[in-house]
Formats: structure tokens, C-alpha cells, sequence
């Protein structure tokens, strides 16, 4: 049975291509929204989305102003269904949660003023729907998958294949982080970090 690897928050982001690797996720602040159905024809997937990036760069300069470096991070989501694999169903079917990672800086008061000031110049049906909690992943496996998300099945069996290799199973909810921007970025070379916690 493989350690955990000990890894910053950067190299959270950047798991390898060429094999997967079992990393120990600290817990973070997040901003998260919960929804369901498919992301590609439901509008309530990219309204959460809008919302996120809004609040995220919100908070960003909002800190910045106190003299806090931050970064906004890529969007990041869970997904699954009910008492089964999301793998095997329609994507009708599945639940989601879409969030982005915040500084430990960020207060919920200025999260609050930040909310209160988003909604007055970029009003949006999943404001009022975004909470800030925190989130710990734990013992967990990853990859990177290079492409299409429609691509990723091989990828992600890949991956479930190394959890077993390794001694582990599978727990909780399929992870995927966005590294790269499908409005710019040709859809071969698209990269998403794929993570399943494990025990």
C-alpha cells in the first residue's frame, strides 16, 4: 500500500498525467452551490458557475485592498447520483456540487459584503444560493486527464483501477477540478484534475 504523498496546495492542482497518485487533501474555505441535472443543457449549472467566479474575484480584490495576496482558483465540482454509480447514468440524473477554493483570510462577513455588492451590479439567480464552508477531502487518489470531459470515462477507470491496485476503495463523491478554459482551449487539450477519496 502506497503512503499518502505529501503535497502543497499547488500540487493539488497538479496531479500527473502519466500515473496517478494518492494525495492527503487538508481541509479548505469554499464557496460551494448545489444543484442537479445535466451541466451541458441546464441553465442552473451555468448560472452556479457565473455566481462562483463573480464572488471569487469579488473576494479577490476585496482582499487585496486589506493588502492579503490571493489568487482566484479554478472552479472545481462534485458529482454523483443517488444510491448509485453517476458513471452509469444519464447526466439527467446527476447532483452536483460546483465550488472554488477561497483564502483562509476570507471572513463571512466579507464574504457577506462582497455577496451584498455582487448582487447589486451582477445580479444572478445562484447569488443568494452560494455558502462558504469548509471541506476536507482527506486520503484521496488522483489524475490528470488531458481532453474532452465527454472523454474522460478511460481516465477515470484508470484511475479506480490504481485505487484497487493500491489496496484502497472508493468513498465519497467523484472530484474534478477545471485546469483549463473550454471557451479558449481546444477540447483535446483541455486538463481536469480527476480525485476520488479513498479509504
Amino acid at each position: 500500500m502506497s503512503p499518502a504523498t505529501a503535497v502543497n496546495v499547488d500540487k493539488l492542482f497538479a496531479p500527473r498525467a502519466a500515473r496517478p497518485e494518492i494525495v492527503d487533501v487538508p481541509e479548505f474555505d469554499f464557496l460551494m452551490v448545489d444543484g442537479s441535472g445535466d451541466p451541458n443543457t441546464t441553465q442552473e449549472f451555468q448560472h452556479a458557475i457565473q455566481a462562483l467566479f463573480s464572488l471569487s474575484y469579488g473576494i479577490h480584490f476585496a482582499l487585496k485592498k486589506k493588502g492579503v495576496d490571493s489568487r482566484v482558483r479554478p472552479l472545481e465540482a462534485l458529482w454523483w447520483i443517488e444510491g448509485g454509480d453517476f458513471l452509469n447514468a444519464k447526466p439527467s440524473q446527476w447532483r452536483w456540487t460546483a465550488m472554488m477554493m477561497q483564502p483562509e483570510e476570507l471572513t463571512r462577513a466579507l464574504f457577506e459584503e462582497v455577496r451584498s455588492d455582487t448582487v447589486k451590479r451582477k445580479p444572478s439567480p445562484s447569488l443568494a444560493k452560494v455558502r462558504l464552508a469548509k471541506f476536507t477531502e482527506g486520503l484521496s487518489a488522483q489524475v490528470m486527464h488531458i481532453g474532452p470531459y465527454s472523454a474522460e470515462k478511460p481516465t477515470i477507470d484508470r484511475l479506480r483501477a490504481f485505487i484497487v491496485e493500491q489496496g484502497h476503495k472508493p468513498r465519497g463523491k467523484h472530484h474534478e477540478i477545471y485546469l483549463g478554459d473550454p471557451r479558449r482551449a481546444a477540447p483535446e487539450k483541455l486538463k481536469t484534475a480527476i480525485r476520488q477519496p479513498i479509504v
